[in-house]
């Protein structure tokens, strides 16, 4: 039937010993692969949601608020604290100026809003 097995007993029982070990292996890195797909799938489905709005914090005494994001924003500095709809509103009406990426004014239907200006660079001679 399978001509490319040797004849005589030993190593026939050689090749099943050997044959049974990796199927061992197999099977035990098949259960891990499982548990950690298992693991992965429990952890996306307990981690929290990401708040609808956040503010972005200043560095320094008070952690002054700089700047609002939505919470999805990819440009949100690391320095942040989430906060409701309508402390983010009030924020903007306030005039802290809204994320240029995530436009957080436009999606809050807050229209009006000029950003504060930009603070001007001298050049020294």
């Amino acid at each position: 039937m399978f001509d490319d097995l040797p004849d005589d007993l030993p190593r026939l029982q050689t090749l099943r010993v050997w044959h049974a070990h990796w199927l061992r292996r197999i099977d035990a890195k098949i259960q891990a692969t499982e548990q950690r797909a298992r693991e992965v799938e429990q952890g996306r489905r307990a981690r929290p949601a990401p708040p609808e709005w956040v503010v972005e914090l200043g560095i320094g005494d008070g952690r002054p608020p700089v700047q609002v994001h939505a919470g999805d924003c990819y440009a949100v500095g690391k320095r942040r604290r989430p906060v409701g709809r309508d402390e983010a509103r009030r924020l903007l009406a306030e005039g802290l100026p809204g994320c240029t990426h995530c436009q957080p004014d436009t999606r809050l239907g807050i229209l009006g809003l000029s950003p504060r200006p930009a603070p001007r660079l001298t050049t020294v001679h």
